[in-house]
């Protein structure tokens, strides 16, 4: 019997780590075409530039550009790393939101130690932008706008179970779906106590556009005082 082909992959040997390097040496790395940047021409701050390349990104059909990494660490310094949601931003102060669960192991990390990074990367358009800073926890309503301008479905995986919390299997997972779904029906303007609206506000911002040539270029800007100081690195 055909068990598909999803469950024929489970039983096949692990692929050789050499046979894979070189499947990777053979993609395709920056293919293009790529977007130009000029740094001279930059603005004198990074938020207006992160809109500027996350407006052309929106545009020109980039996926996804939403997503971005958040790394943290906690009280023991160890480091972590998740992909989330960019949930607003704040161009003139150049800060970005995000959204979790204050339970989280990101929301202990960020009790513990509050800063953190955040990174985005456009293949598509050979870009990849950092930005690093204290986290503050904004407050209740910013919280309330947050999760009720969520789709039903969101909403109601907000009030499934503690987030990376052990889970025994997909019947408690869909037991719970199934009553938080009931639970948002009949109170739609429900918030979790423990959803959390978290904004970094940049002290350290980089830009990185790629080149097929391999001379790439790298904007930093440093907030200093009320304004920023910028330059080149090398690639």
């Amino acid at each position: 019997m055909d068990s598909g082909r999803a469950g024929a992959a489970d039983d096949e040997a692990p692929a050789d780590d050499e046979a894979l390097l070189a499947r990777l040496r053979g993609a395709p790395v920056l293919a293009g075409p790529l977007p130009g940047f000029d740094p001279g021409e930059a603005p004198e701050a990074p938020g207006p530039l992160f809109a500027r390349w996350l407006d052309l990104a929106l545009t020109d059909g980039v996926p996804e550009p939403q997503i971005m990494t958040l790394s943290t660490a906690g009280a023991d310094g160890a480091p972590a790393a998740r992909v989330l949601v960019l949930r607003g931003l704040d161009t003139a102060d150049c800060a970005f939101r995000f959204a979790s669960d204050s339970r989280s192991p990101k929301g202990h990390d960020l009790a513990a130690n509050p800063r953190a990074a955040l990174t985005w990367y456009w293949p598509t358009h050979g870009r990849q932008i950092r930005m690093a800073g204290p986290v503050t926890v904004l407050g209740e309503e910013a919280t309330r706008q947050d999760f009720t301008g969520r789709g039903k479905t969101a909403r109601a995986a907000g009030f499934t179970g503690v987030m990376s919390a052990p889970l025994t299997g997909p019947e408690e997972y869909e037991q719970a779906g199934e009553a938080a779904g009931r639970l948002v029906a009949a109170e739609p303007g429900r918030v979790p106590a423990t959803h959390t609206v978290y904004q970094l506000r940049a002290m350290e911002a980089e830009f990185w556009q790629a080149d097929p040539a391999r001379f790439h270029l790298r904007l930093r800007y440093d907030r200093t005082g009320d304004g920023w100081t910028r330059g080149l690195l090398w690639p």
